[in-house]
């Protein structure tokens, strides 16, 4: 069977600054219909299909948890709130550990080189190679998912080790397995595990979570372990107060370890996942208890140093406040800015649409979201379609397999209209699951990129690219005269979409 998979849901959210000198509470749009939410007992809350709850007031006290499980589209929290948010508890969107394999596991062999799931709009972590003679086909690790998801632990010498996959990356890089750090470098064998890259805004336009890590290379008689799953992504926006004096927590889930002693019996341990994304908005922001986006840890293997994972990149966190008494500091480093407010629409689309004639379901889930029998001939098509992206232009197809490298695919030029647009390429489907995300890159008009250029430190933008998954539009990228690269705001992108 043939199973490909989508990524996260984006959220695009952004506000007007406030105009200097002219004082004005912020209005988080909440409707209320939510009412107030006070649990008294640790618990688990269903996200609504759009991930987006409107309350009057939350309380979370002392000595409660509160996590959330994903709705199909795998979509991040927005919490918005007509008056105050308190966080006297915990408040948790981190990704989930990979479970460890060999004797560093659970004793359970049914969950070797499983990857970690993300949080709530983040992306998991890669699959550990399966158990074979070392170089052999099926011990390589899978690619973390997510745009900075770490590379997959890989061995080309047979005589050598089972290397661990790379940390995911976010708001920094991920970190390479430690392999390379001890000399284990590509002239033996070691040809994975690179760390996963920087991607996303420091506004967190759009609302996205972390990356996960790259799953190990299996040894040859135990699997490689999986990569921690990325953090996931929230945002709180409250017309009050928001007070945190308890945790709120996106952080990355460690890689799997990996152990059977200090031979190649032992698969590579997993990549850390990427920190996620915290956004708060808020009239006042107050309370000096824990926000943290860190990256998780990387997997172990202390009997063979080098056959250690990457540890995982920092998220990304923003607080946009008109007052703070919050003395104490986020890790990461938070960013600030004025508040902000309103969902925003138009901004441009590349969609994959179908694979080998199966419609992508509307609200994909991440997981299974189009089957195909293992007898579908090769290679098959995959079509996408645009709004608001030039005609002529090529898409590039990525198809990241459960275990190996990444493979590509380029269209021919897409046809139709700005407004509505198609292209197609072929690519060979492996057997068991995969994840399919593409982009485009177009040119835009000298009055559009200097229209730009207030987002790209006032240089000219001469090119932008979109980069999406199944679900529809993830990111984008501004791509100045000079070759310099910025992410792209959603503001951006409505600027983008009015001039393509």
């Amino acid at each position: 069977m043939k199973t490909i998979a989508t990524g996260v849901a984006a959220a695009f959210v952004v506000g007007a600054l406030a105009a200097p000198g002219v004082a004005s509470a912020f209005n988080s749009g909440s409707t209320g219909a939510d009412g107030a939410y006070s649990p008294t007992v640790s618990t688990a809350v269903q996200l609504p299909p759009g991930g987006i709850f409107n309350f009057t007031s939350v309380n979370i006290p002392t000595g409660v948890t509160v996590t959330f499980t994903k709705n199909t589209a795998n979509t991040p929290v927005v919490i918005l709130a007509t008056g105050d948010v308190v966080i006297a508890g915990t408040l948790n969107i981190s990704g989930a550990d990979a479970p460890g394999t060999g004797s560093g596991g659970d004793g359970v062999s049914g969950d070797d080189g499983q990857p970690g799931n993300s949080g709530p709009g983040g992306f998991s972590g890669g699959r550990g190679g399966l158990p074979g003679p070392l170089a052999s086909a099926g011990t390589a690790g899978g690619t973390g998912l997510g745009s900075g998801g770490g590379g997959p632990g890989i061995n080309t010498n047979a005589s050598q080790l089972a290397y661990g996959g790379g940390g995911g990356g976010f708001g920094t890089g991920g970190e390479n397995n430690r392999g390379f750090a001890l000399g284990y470098t590509t002239s033996l064998g070691n040809t994975g595990g690179l760390g996963g890259g920087v991607y996303g805004s420091d506004q967190i336009l759009p609302l996205v979570g972390g990356s996960g890590g790259g799953g190990g290379t299996g040894g040859v008689t135990y699997a490689g372990s999986g990569g921690g799953g990325g953090g996931g992504a929230i945002l709180i926006a409250a017309s009050g107060t928001v007070n945190i004096s308890g945790s709120l927590l996106a952080n990355g889930g460690a890689g799997g370890q990996a152990r059977g002693g200090a031979t190649n019996v032992a698969g590579g341990g997993g990549g850390g996942g990427s920190g996620g994304a915290i956004r708060i908005i808020a009239t006042t922001l107050s309370g000096n208890g824990t926000i943290s986006a860190n990256g998780g840890s990387f997997g172990d293997n202390p009997d063979q140093p080098a056959q250690r994972g990457g540890n995982g990149g920092a998220g990304r966190i923003r607080l946009e406040v008109e007052t703070t008494l919050r003395t104490a500091i986020t890790s990461p480093v938070a960013s600030a800015g004025a508040p902000g407010s309103v969902f925003i629409a138009g901004t441009p689309t590349l969609t994959i649409s179908s694979v080998a004639g199966v419609n992508a379901p509307a609200s994909p889930t991440g997981n299974a979201d189009v089957t195909l029998p293992a007898s579908t001939a090769n290679p098959v098509t995959v079509v996408f379609t645009t709004s608001g992206v030039p005609v002529g232009n090529t898409v590039l197809l990525t198809l990241t397999p459960a275990y190996g490298a990444k493979v590509t695919a380029l269209t021919p030029a897409l046809t139709g209209t700005t407004a509505s647009a198609s292209a197609s390429a072929s690519v060979d489907l492996p057997v068991g699951p995969s994840v399919l995300s593409a982009q485009t890159t177009y040119t835009v008009v000298a009055w559009l990129g200097d229209a730009l250029s207030r987002f790209a430190n006032n240089e000219r933008v001469e090119k932008v690219t979109l980069i999406a998954t199944l679900g529809g539009p993830s990111m984008a990228k501004l791509i100045t005269l000079s070759g310099k690269v910025y992410d792209a705001p959603a503001e951006a992108l409505r600027i983008a979409a009015m001039g393509g």
